[in-house]
């Protein structure tokens, strides 16, 4: 996986839409995000941030029983794409892979031609997908932290 390791603190709600940027900074050139962490560690909210972050005006929400959603960027002046003058596609595909079995299902819903789309791909429960992730995707650890309802983001 791509090579450049470095931790986030999320202290409070606010924390997640400033994380997602610095992140998304911190990676210019990488779209494939896996997201690891326990259930309700934060991966939907920071996938709604970075979704915020490159202007997407809908609701994110987690998909679940989808297993993936569509977003579609409008970018605004306050996007980190326009703010930032950085290109990125029109649209960000957010993939939830809880519910998987096997990698068969997983390429049952076209999960490589995701990938080769060269769209944002956030991966929620991205251990079934690892075999197709490249090698450029970037891990995002998310871990409960020893002080009250705070979240480490690492990197590996």
């Amino acid at each position: 996986m791509f090579e450049s390791s470095k931790d986030w603190k999320v202290k409070k709600l606010e924390d997640w839409n400033i994380v997602a940027v610095e992140i998304l900074k911190h990676f210019p050139e990488q779209k494939i995000f896996a997201l690891y962490g326990e259930m309700g560690v934060g991966k939907t909210t920071l996938v709604k941030s970075f979704c915020k972050a490159l202007g997407v005006t809908e609701e994110a929400v987690s998909p679940t029983f989808s297993l993936v959603n569509e977003y579609k960027v409008q970018p605004h002046p306050k996007s980190l794409s326009q703010r930032e003058g950085l290109e990125y596609s029109d649209k960000i595909y957010h993939f939830d892979l809880y519910r998987l079995k096997n990698a068969e299902e997983l390429l049952d819903i076209g999960f490589e031609e995701y990938l080769a789309d060269d769209a944002f791909c956030f991966i929620e429960w991205p251990e079934l997908a690892e075999p197709f992730l490249p090698s450029s995707a970037v891990n995002l650890r998310l871990e409960l932290s020893d002080e009250e309802n705070s979240r480490t983001i690492k990197t590996d």
